[in-house]
């Protein structure tokens, strides 16, 4: 495994009956970083040691993605919040904020509502609400978010997608970002490297899958449950679902209170523009309780 983690310490935390790998460091209030598919917590190696005078800093792999345990089963969001949840009081973290990016703020989401006590603030980074996508979906979202549909079919993409994982790879971080020259070639092998690990396939699958049954049937039963804390919603300018949706509005259908501001960057936001997104960050996670 290459460190791009510059400043924080790797640990292998049990949580959830889980081998959760993670990064941490620094002092201050306490912050959860979630990243998104296809990458893993090394995502935010721009963002996090520059956080580190400001803030505990916590980036786990979620359940299935790089160097963390890959179960056959435990996919639904909920499952994995409370691998989160679980992480963050093994490492004595009662109460934190949570920044979440692709299928992490879907994770962070679910960690909001089943978790209330704990998470004192959320961001969520280029997504709008699971149940949102799937009950607004048309033409345009369909074949921009190609991959959601894709991916339900059983152990056909698992197939194809192994007999090509790096051309699979380059394509994917190309197509989503406005200029693909955001990863460093070293990163990018790290990537291709945690993704081609056994089971991280199947499992990153099983996420999306979940997404499609299970996640909608809890989110379904919580319809009128909001999440409590404040929260922040960034956006990328350049991805076409976002402009679909009155992203704000989406959000405010599922929290209390809500703020939200677009971003001249493709999807991969704490990547293609950190300092941006740093700035966003520091104005909004102020008093956070430890």
């Amino acid at each position: 495994m290459s460190n791009f983690m510059v400043g924080l310490e790797r640990k292998v935390i049990v949580a959830n009956n889980l081998n959760i790998n993670v990064w941490v460091g620094g002092k201050g209030p306490s912050l959860l970083l979630l990243h998104g598919y296809p990458q893993t917590s090394q995502m935010w190696r721009k963002v996090a040691p520059k956080l580190l005078n400001e803030f505990s800093v916590v980036c786990p792999d979620l359940r299935g993605y790089g160097d963390t345990e890959k179960p056959h089963s435990g996919y639904d969001k909920r499952t994995m919040a409370k691998d989160m949840a679980e992480l963050m009081l093994n490492l004595g973290h009662k109460q934190y904020a949570v920044v979440g990016h692709d299928r992490g703020a879907r994770v962070a989401h679910r960690l909001a509502l089943d978790w209330p006590d704990y998470v004192k603030k959320l961001v969520v980074i280029d997504v709008v609400p699971t149940h949102t996508v799937f009950k607004h979906t048309n033409q345009v979202l369909a074949t921009t978010y190609w991959h959601w549909f894709f991916f339900q079919a059983l152990d056909l993409p698992e197939t194809m997608i192994s007999q090509s994982p790096e051309p699979f790879l380059r394509y994917i971080l190309r197509s989503w970002s406005v200029s693909a020259d955001f990863i460093e070639e070293e990163m990018f092998r790290e990537y291709l490297r945690a993704f081609t690990l056994p089971g991280t396939i199947r499992a990153t699958l099983e996420d999306y899958r979940a997404a499609a049954g299970i996640d909608l049937e809890h989110d379904e039963a919580d319809f009128d449950k909001k999440i409590r804390c404040p929260v922040l919603v960034l956006w990328s300018q350049a991805n076409k679902t976002m402009g679909l949706f009155d992203v704000v509005k989406s959000w405010q259908e599922k929290a209390e209170k809500v703020s939200g501001e677009s971003m001249n960057s493709g999807h991969f936001i704490p990547e293609e523009v950190p300092e941006e997104l740093l700035n966003h960050l520091r104005s909004f996670l102020v008093n956070v309780e430890n």
